[in-house]
């Protein structure tokens, strides 16, 4: 089978999961050097052993390198056409990238460059000259022209961000005065949900291009994506100038997906919408989202904990096909969701608070999660 290879070399890495034994022994941990002892029993091994004073940071970086390491192994190995699919995984964090490093040096000049650059993922990583770039911004029509030049035109999001002014601008896209005039007046947040926006249409629409399973799953999954983020985006928009009834229908409307499950009959519904109990109105017709929105509204998990309870759900499921390429989009997310679990878990133990755990704690392929249960 082509890409048999490498799809049996991550469904192999499924197999490297923390199990619930792991995370029980890390949770009688009094200090993170006790937690070093304990993972070096599980598929982690010594990826600590360099390290002298444990912190929940040193452990998220030690962890992503761990995960970089094997997504760049099967990218190595990848032919095409999972070696343009891997590449559309490595989008989702070039944008957080960028977003990191626009939002940190437009309106701070004097922003620290080094500590800044550690912030990004190592998934989403550009080349030196990119990031030099647009830390070296200057808030000048040169200074556009060159951010223009960096972000638009040589990273592989450039194309969101081309069809982000073409949309937003009747000037052409290669034009730096729109880009000048563009993230001069614009939320930040508002650049982030569009682009988000347009990469997860594209990647839908490659992954329907490819057909099969490969289709189907992914596409399932990218659906679930795109709820979340128009929910959320309705959700944070209130009590802000996107909740205005002028701008509900236009501006806000405009940064919703135009797929996923809510698309298009709860999209129209969620533009219209003006407060909270409006949205759990409307919520409460897809019982998976009435489920969700119900835990984030009596408080027992935050919406972004019960939106990832449901991606992990959903994550576990795709390894359960076979013959496509869900699963390795399905390894990067859960292994995301396993290192935000590593490190809260650290946090907790710093900060004596262990009694936390369960606050923002999803657990992966366990026998205990809600959904199995259901079975």
């Amino acid at each position: 089978m082509h890409d048999g290879f490498a799809e049996a070399l991550v469904r192999g890495f499924r197999l490297g999961f923390l199990s619930e034994n792991d995370y029980r022994s890390i949770l009688q941990c009094e200090n993170l050097s006790d937690v070093k002892l304990n993972l070096q029993e599980s598929d982690y091994g010594s990826f600590l052993a360099d390290v002298n004073e444990v912190t929940p940071s040193i452990v998220r970086e030690k962890a992503l390198e761990k995960l970089v390491a094997e997504f760049k192994y099967l990218r190595s190995i990848a032919d095409e056409p999972l070696a343009s699919f891997l590449d559309y995984i490595t989008y989702d964090y070039m944008i957080d990238n960028v977003m990191l490093l626009l939002k940190a040096t437009l309106n701070n000049p004097d922003v620290d460059v080094v500590a800044l650059l550690k912030q990004t993922h190592p998934l989403g990583q550009f080349d030196e000259s990119v990031y030099k770039s647009i830390v070296a911004f200057e808030n000048s029509a040169k200074g556009y022209a060159e951010l223009y030049q960096s972000v638009l035109i040589d990273t592989p999001i450039g194309k969101y961000f081309g069809r982000f002014l073409a949309e937003e601008s009747h000037k052409a896209s290669q034009d730096a005065s729109a880009v000048q005039n563009l993230l001069d007046n614009m939320p930040t947040t508002k650049l982030e949900a569009s682009l988000r926006k347009l990469y997860l249409e594209d990647f839908m629409h490659f992954c329907q291009v490819l057909g099969g399973e490969t289709g189907d799953f992914v596409t399932e999954l990218l659906k679930a994506r795109a709820d979340a983020a128009a929910i959320n985006i309705t959700l944070n928009s209130f009590g802000t100038r996107l909740n205005e009834p002028e701008s509900r229908r236009n501006e806000r409307m405009a940064l919703y997906p135009s797929i996923g499950n809510l698309y298009p009959e709860g999209i129209d519904k969620l533009s219209d919408v003006g407060d909270e109990s409006e949205l759990a109105s409307i919520l409460r017709t897809y019982p998976v989202y009435r489920v969700i929105f119900d835990k984030h509204q009596r408080g027992d998990k935050t919406i972004d904990d019960a939106f990832y309870e449901r991606e992990v759900e959903l994550n576990e499921l795709a390894f359960e096909g076979q013959f496509n390429y869900a699963c390795f989009y399905s390894y990067v997310r859960l292994k995301e969701q396993e290192i935000r679990n590593l490190v809260w878990i650290c946090e907790c133990i710093v900060q004596r608070q262990k009694e936390r755990t369960n606050d923002h704690f999803v657990p992966i392929f366990s026998h205990d999660s809600d959904f199995r249960k259901q079975k």
